[in-house]
């Protein structure tokens, strides 16, 4: 056991020295995002769940350790590549992106197909701590906006509250109700996504159970944040303004993530039933 991981340390340990000291700068722009943006704020347990799962699969490396493979230097000159074209055409998102294909390649460096078959699970989620492209983000959180309005005006007014959608604000009888764009549920989408794939990785289940899992995220992200902005509603509509302020903003931003992993155990109790149902019938 201390053979198989003797290589890897004497030559996986400065090659990861050397590349976040290249990527230093990078890292540390990506550092403040985790705090600045509550979108990212899941970043930071990003790596440390990659790491976990090197751990995990630790047995895939061989007992005589890993063999050093030179065409995996080819795929850390690509992502060289990469992340000097982001530099040229200000594309902050490239440099970023660029990072998971020098680790890629480093896996491949230090261990050819067997290396990367080790790693590729942690050197891929760790796209998760990767702040998004800013076009593509605006485009996705407008969309939640308008879903999440659409969505919450139409079980309002399910419940009796006479509520109307005019963009991305909801009128109700004495109040104004903006679901803004932190409010889009962007940042639950893309920590459920997270935790989805996550469980699918970490889980030894039929792929389809994954699968499930990794659908059901944006759906669940979707339908917590709906539930959020209902009950503010409902509070407004009670003459609870007060009250509906500090759970829209406080309380029900602490609740979501709680009603969200609800929502994924249940799912994953429903898939654990009917995968015994069928494995019986079978």
């Amino acid at each position: 056991m201390a053979f198989r991981f003797r290589r890897l340390l004497i030559l996986g340990l400065p090659a990861l020295m050397a590349t976040v000291w290249a990527y230093w700068s990078t890292l540390l722009e990506i550092v403040d995002r985790w705090n600045s943006d509550p979108q990212y704020s899941h970043g930071w347990l990003v790596p440390v769940f990659s790491a976990y799962l090197l751990y995990r699969r630790r047995n895939l490396i061989p007992l005589g350790g890993l063999t050093p493979h030179w065409w995996g230097l080819g795929i850390v000159a690509l992502g060289s590549l990469v992340r000097g074209t982001g530099f040229v055409l200000y594309q902050p998102w490239m440099d970023s992106g660029s990072l998971l294909i020098c680790l890629a390649g480093l896996a491949c460096a230090l261990g050819g197909r067997t290396g990367w078959r080790w790693a590729w699970p942690a050197v891929l989620f760790l796209a998760f701590m990767i702040p998004l492209p800013f076009r593509f983000q605006f485009m996705l959180g407008s969309n939640l906006q308008a879903i999440a309005t659409y969505l919450s005006t139409y079980l309002l007014q399910t419940v009796g509250v006479p509520a109307i959608s005019e963009g991305n604000v909801i009128l109700l009888t004495e109040a104004r109700l903006g679901v803004v764009e932190a409010c889009s549920g962007l940042s639950m989408l893309v920590t459920f996504f997270a935790l989805a794939i996550g469980f699918a990785l970490l889980i030894e289940r039929h792929w389809l159970y994954a699968v499930a899992m990794v659908l059901a995220a944006a759906p669940i992200a979707v339908g917590a944040n709906v539930i959020r902005i209902t009950v503010t509603g409902l509070l407004f509509e009670a003459n609870q303004n007060q009250m509906a302020r500090i759970v829209f903003h406080d309380v029900a931003g602490w609740l979501m993530m709680p009603l969200g992993v609800g929502f994924l155990a249940l799912l994953m109790f429903f898939l654990d039933r009917t995968f015994k149902v069928r494995t019986a019938t079978a």
